[in-house]
């Protein structure tokens, strides 16, 4: 069952959690803009956004999220601040297959600049509920690479179960690399 997804927007006590849209534009940009030097090997490089403009943040994130959204391939949400709607983040969830598995894949980066005030754990757990009421998902996994700690623990803290670890299972680094799988049913 393909969802309605055009108006899902959800809200926690501090953050709403909704598609990007084409006037989040600067909000974006000063979510990445104001992004801390990397702070281990799994945060990522602070991004170059010399040259964005609303026109490409509109062909080429905009547009293109849509796209994979309408196709059920993958649905990312702005992660954004209640106080100050600022963006911290995103948290996206993949479709692995549809038919009689409706099993999805969860991913989810908060901006470096606002780690250690638990939106991480309050935007994966409302992004878990989004994919069983929402999305329709049966089971959500998050693949994890093993020395990932800090992921692990917000895996974790989002009530995700270990499940396995799968060897050479994703190719990055250059390296076939093992993950931990995480997990949740719906209920």
């Amino acid at each position: 069952m393909k969802p309605e997804i055009h108006n899902i927007k959800s809200e926690t006590d501090r953050l709403i959690i909704r598609l990007l849209q084409n006037q989040d534009y600067e909000r974006w940009m000063e979510g990445f803009r104001n992004r801390l030097p990397s702070q281990h090997k799994y945060d990522g490089n602070k991004m170059d956004m010399h040259g964005w403009t609303p026109q490409k943040f509109n062909e080429d994130v905009i547009t293109k999220l849509q796209q994979l959204a309408d196709r059920d391939e993958a649905y990312v949400f702005g992660v954004f601040r209640k106080s100050d709607q600022k963006h911290i983040g995103k948290v996206e969830l993949s479709t692995i297959m549809r038919d009689e598995f409706q099993w999805g894949l969860l991913g989810y980066t908060i901006h470096n600049q606002y780690w250690r005030n638990g939106y991480g754990k309050e935007a994966v757990k409302e992004a878990l509920s989004l994919a069983f009421k929402e999305l329709h998902f049966h089971r959500v996994e998050a693949h994890i690479n093993i020395d990932n700690q800090p992921s692990i623990k917000l895996a974790e803290s989002a009530g995700m179960e270990f499940e396995c670890t799968r060897k050479g299972f994703i190719y990055e680094f250059e390296e076939w690399t093992d993950n931990l799988v995480y997990f949740l049913n719906a209920k």
